[in-house]
């Protein structure tokens, strides 16, 4: 397993070597000593969870407020365009965006900083995507920013297909800004 730095502060990209062979194939798709050799050393996962989403689907762009969020998501099956939003202040790539193209066949993840947005669209015909959190859902604390803010310029690759009323509706990032204080 190989690690990469991404260009949003914090973002890391943990990328496995598949065992492939007539059978499918064997991928290992987390190790505590690659992540803390990595400079992530408080991983008290939490909770593990799955998603999955048809085609098109738009899930987030999502944040924790409070303490924030860090995760680890990797697309188990199918394929998404991962997006991530730096909303931490004192970071150098503050208001800054990145977006990963994730894929089963490679089970890459990518570690996401408490204190950024995370959103995906699946581009397949279903995509599972996997978590890994570090801190128990609650709800109280869940912020969701508008996929579409023109401030973000985001590009997404395909027609949104379906979103959750609350994805839909949520609001642009300078409508949160107490919110996120």
């Amino acid at each position: 397993m190989t690690v990469e730095t991404a260009s949003l502060s914090g973002v890391l990209i943990f990328r496995p070597t598949p065992h492939v062979d007539e059978r499918g194939f064997f991928s290992r798709t987390f190790d505590l000593d690659v992540a803390r050799s990595a400079g992530i050393d408080n991983l008290g996962f939490a909770q593990d969870s799955i998603s999955r989403s048809h085609r098109g689907v738009i899930r987030g762009l999502h944040l924790r407020v409070g303490k924030g969020e860090a995760k680890l998501v990797r697309c188990s099956s199918g394929a998404i365009f991962d997006v991530i939003v730096d909303l931490r202040p004192d970071s150098p790539t503050y208001l800054r965006w990145e977006s990963f193209t994730l894929t089963g066949d490679e089970q890459t993840s990518v570690y996401i900083p408490a204190g950024c947005a995370h959103g995906f669209q699946a581009l397949t015909e279903p995509a599972d995507i996997s978590y890994r959190i570090v801190r128990p859902h609650n709800p109280a604390q869940d912020l969701t920013l508008a996929y579409d803010d023109s401030s973000l310029g985001i590009r997404w690759p395909l027609p949104v297909t379906i979103m959750s009323e609350r994805d839909r509706m949520a609001p642009a990032l300078a409508d949160l800004a107490e919110s996120l204080e």
